[in-house]
């Protein structure tokens, strides 16, 4: 199964409640904090919520 390495790269600072319990539900505390998570269909729509304030690459296992 593939990884997802995903980077908070935006400020979490007046973002709304329900995106800052989707960052912190992938994993993700401060700006340039990274995470490896499995690629499932949930991780995708949590990435696809908070698309604007992180980045997002595949890693090989």
């Amino acid at each position: 199964m593939a990884k997802l390495k995903i980077t908070l790269t935006r400020s979490l600072i007046g973002r709304p409640e329900d995106q800052r319990a989707t960052v912190k539900a992938l994993g993700l505390g401060k700006t340039n904090s990274s995470v490896v998570q499995d690629d499932t269909p949930a991780i995708r729509g949590m990435v696809r919520k908070v698309g604007h304030l992180v980045s997002v690459e595949e890693v090989q296992e």
